[in-house]
């Protein structure tokens, strides 16, 4: 059933027959299936089944709705709007490949549709790869946007620092902030991340400086420990869901809500600078829940 969004798998649930604690285990089954986790799929199930008792649930709307009512209290979800006056800050975290560096041109552009943001500093805080610092460079270009770096290899804390004192010399109220993501060594990570977050606080002064999250959301059980990671780490202030279609299981995001008390505030659905939405969370039950 891999790839099979939860929704289809719910309408399969009922048109093959299911009734009775059959339907109950096949539900619980395709919500872990769908990275809403163990404990959150038996609670929910749980309560169902409690609702059940006491009221006629008997079609796939019916059930649908209630269980979009039990989960609706665990997902969080929040704006992430600038602060007006002041120089805004916002580091971008995540593990290689969830889509960072895309996610940060998408963000420059949705700032600048909205909130009038012409000009945006992009940081290439990911210094460990050269990639990533043409990468951003090129999405400069395409914004027209300064993208301040370094040499791969550089301290990525400095890079940071320059591109904070470049936006506070030409007046910008915005800088995006790329940083490394490498997991597989996560003692040198973190300690890289504590000291890009120090020199954030030092140098951001009375400005707004948040920390926020990008997680691939065909990534599985693997979201949630990551995002453990980061939020130990810095703590984070929101994160953004990538990646997320009709065939992403995108359950994940409840965990991290629900366990972390994260809040979700985009959603990205593609590669275009324009794909990227407000975090809704009836809109994203709907797409979770109906496909």
């Amino acid at each position: 059933m891999a790839g099979i969004a939860l929704g289809s798998r719910i309408r399969q649930l009922f048109t093959g027959g299911g009734r009775g604690e059959s339907l109950f285990e096949e539900l619980e089954e395709i919500l872990i299936e769908g990275d809403i986790g163990a404990g959150l799929a038996t609670a929910s199930v749980g309560a169902l089944r409690e609702m059940m008792k006491r009221s006629r649930i008997e079609s796939r709307e019916q059930l649908t709705a209630a269980l979009k009512g039990l989960l609706r209290p665990w997902v969080k979800a929040e704006p992430l709007a600038l602060e007006p006056g002041r120089l805004n800050l916002l580091l971008v975290l995540g593990v290689n490949g969830v889509g960072k560096t895309t996610t940060i041109a998408k963000l420059a552009d949705y700032y600048r549709r909205t909130a009038g943001v012409e000009e945006a500093v992009l940081s290439a805080g990911d210094t460990f790869r050269a990639g990533a610092i043409d990468q951003l460079k090129i999405h400069g270009q395409r914004l027209g946007a300064r993208v301040v770096s370094q040499r791969p290899g550089s301290d990525p804390g400095a890079v940071i620092y320059d591109s904070l004192e470049s936006a506070q010399a030409r007046g910008a109220r915005l800088v995006l902030a790329d940083t490394a993501g490498r997991m597989h060594n996560k003692e040198n990570l973190v300690k890289e991340l504590q000291k890009i977050d120090r020199v954030a606080r030092a140098r951001i002064g009375d400005g707004s400086y948040r920390r926020i999250l990008v997680v691939d959301a065909t990534t599985g059980q693997n979201g949630l420990r990551q995002a453990e990671v980061f939020h130990e780490a810095v703590g984070i202030d929101s994160a953004i869901l990538t990646k997320y279609d009709s065939t992403a299981k995108g359950g994940i995001a409840l965990q991290i809500s629900k366990g972390l008390g994260i809040p979700f505030s985009f959603l990205g659905r593609g590669e275009k600078l324009t794909d990227l939405e407000v975090f809704d969370v009836d809109r994203y039950l709907d797409s979770l829940l109906e496909g």
